[in-house]
């Protein structure tokens, strides 16, 4: 696994070097990953729409704010990533706005199809679903924790229609925005503010 990691972090993106690959991949008509259609396309365009609201209007809330601000050890959230994902439009921008309140967390991404090596030690349920933030410690690169693709309301409103209806169509893939939306980003933020409580205290 260190080994894996340690070949993964050179390729790594700072959030704004990722934000700048998307738009001049867009600009060219093209989406992350080696694999071009219309669909992915599409979907990387619609996820730059968001991500662009998303940073003017998500807001840590007070209580996270002040609690972020309480890490004592140093970390690197090392998140796998495209383009195309749906999920990662809503949390990446989460994550920047939390990274930017701590010192203590150095925020990478890494595109899921250039490290099948890493995405393949963090699958969910079998897929390479994703986002998928991994914890590290920074000094040791040591995996503390993940956690991903979606916080628990979304995966199981996700989880539940699958197996209700066999397929993820485009009707629960509006219902998972509509859910975003109303959520604010309180959800992710609430979850991975325990997740790091957790590691604090294991410290």
């Amino acid at each position: 696994m260190e080994e894996i990691i340690k070949a993964s972090l050179p390729k790594s993106l700072t959030y704004f070097e990722y934000r700048k690959l998307v738009t001049d991949l867009l600009l060219e008509g093209k989406s992350t990953g080696p694999i071009q259609t219309d669909d992915l396309l599409h979907y990387s365009k619609l996820n730059e729409t968001r991500m662009n609201r998303l940073e003017k209007t998500i807001v840590i809330s007070p209580e996270n704010t002040e609690r972020i601000n309480l890490l004592r050890r140093k970390y690197i959230w090392l998140v796998i990533s495209e383009s195309w994902c749906g999920d990662a439009a809503q949390l990446l921008p989460i994550m920047h706005k939390m990274k930017v309140l701590s010192d203590n967390i150095d925020f990478k991404i890494v595109l899921r199809d250039e490290n099948p090596a890493l995405m393949d030690k963090f699958l969910t349920n079998g897929g390479r679903s994703i986002p998928k933030l991994i914890v590290l410690d920074k000094e040791t690169l040591e995996v503390l924790a993940d956690w991903g693709p979606r916080p628990k309301e979304a995966f199981d409103l996700i989880k539940n229609y699958k197996e209700e209806h066999g397929v993820i169509d485009e009707k629960i893939k509006t219902e998972l925005q509509m859910w975003y939306l109303h959520d604010k980003g309180l959800s992710t933020q609430n979850e991975l503010i325990e997740l790091m409580r957790l590691l604090e205290i294991q410290e």
